[in-house]
């Protein structure tokens, strides 16, 4: 049973003003897909009010690229570059700060290898009375339909891989987790859970902060394809799901990052060692089957250790503390 605190999002909210909502992207030496990024913004109708772009200290002609759009994007366009590479944790961080202080009513998050479909921001749009933290639907790169892991299994910490994909007449589902990759959230869950936390680098910062949404609000995937992804992935087939190829600084951040969600469960009370143990446990094997399956190699394992002994020190960190919530300023 659900507690009346999260069904706020329930509540039926003013009509959506697409000039209320900020597009937050972040990019690192990708400028051709950013490039396609871009294109697809100054085809949307209706457009955002703003367009954030967080570069993360790229080294190609990113910045080249942004003000190449900057006559047809006008003052909607927001760009910063950062002095160090921060990953796509402390860019998605960025980029909500930026757009919370332009005064943004809603943040949609993504990273640049996605395209935005023409009438996306009106099909998130027609949710907004109703949800304050949505996640919309992606095409892959090939045009078949994309399946994201919607839910996690709270106690393990991980997501439940075979969750249903198909959709019932409401048109949504409640999930209890997040992904930057097209994350669409109202401003008054910003200021209670405070920004992404920088300190993930990359890997579980988006379902963290979409666990935390959760506790806030009734968050939803609905059955809308806003995006489409444009850059191709090596890939297993298993059939009903697809696992994707890694890397070594994945592998790392995939362990190590363990250390944070168990912090993060500790402060909340919901932390139980046996059952998060078992979560990570399942993380190093899938790791392994990642490997072993889409890759075709045994290296990369050491990148699984280090990440698993730096998690351990994270989370013995006596001085830890999880991201605050922010002050309210005028919209």
């Amino acid at each position: 049973m659900v507690s009346p605190s999260r069904h706020e999002g329930l509540e039926t909210e003013p009509a959506f003003d697409p000039a209320s909502a900020t597009i937050a992207i972040v990019t690192y030496n990708r400028s051709g897909l950013l490039t396609r990024l871009l294109e697809s913004i100054t085809r949307m109708d209706p457009k955002p009010g703003h367009v954030v772009i967080i570069d993360n200290a790229s080294v190609d002609d990113t910045t080249l690229v942004v003000e190449s759009f900057r006559e047809r994007l006008g003052s909607e366009l927001v760009y910063r570059r950062l002095e160090t590479n921060t990953g796509g944790s402390g860019g998605f961080s960025e980029g909500m700060r930026v757009a919370y202080e332009l005064g943004s009513t809603w943040m949609w998050l993504m990273d640049d290898d996605v395209e935005v479909l023409p009438d996306g921001l009106a099909r998130m749009g027609s949710w907004a009375p109703r949800f304050k933290s949505i996640q919309g639907r992606r095409y892959d790169y090939d045009g078949s339909e994309f399946y994201w892991q919607y839910r996690v299994a709270e106690p393990l910490g991980i997501p439940i891989p075979f969750a249903p994909a198909g959709f019932d007449e409401t048109g949504f589902k409640e999930m209890n987790s997040g992904c930057f990759e097209g994350m669409f959230i109202h401003r008054d869950i910003v200021q209670q859970i405070g920004l992404p936390d920088p300190r993930f680098f990359i890997y579980w910062d988006d379902q963290m902060y979409g666990w935390l949404a959760s506790r806030k609000t009734t968050s939803v995937i609905v059955n809308e394809f806003v995006l489409r992804r444009t850059r191709e992935i090596k890939q297993w087939d298993m059939g009903i799901r697809h696992m994707n190829a890694s890397s070594n600084a994945y592998r790392y951040y995939i362990m190590r990052n363990r250390g944070h969600m168990k912090n993060y469960y500790r402060s909340l009370g919901v932390y139980n060692p046996m059952l998060f143990g078992a979560g990570t446990a399942l993380t190093f094997v899938k790791e392994l089957i990642r490997l072993f399956a889409v890759e075709h190699t045994v290296r990369g394992t050491s990148n699984l250790f280090r990440g698993i002994r730096d998690g351990r020190r994270i989370a013995r960190d006596s001085s830890w503390q999880p991201m605050p919530p922010l002050a309210a300023t005028a919209r």
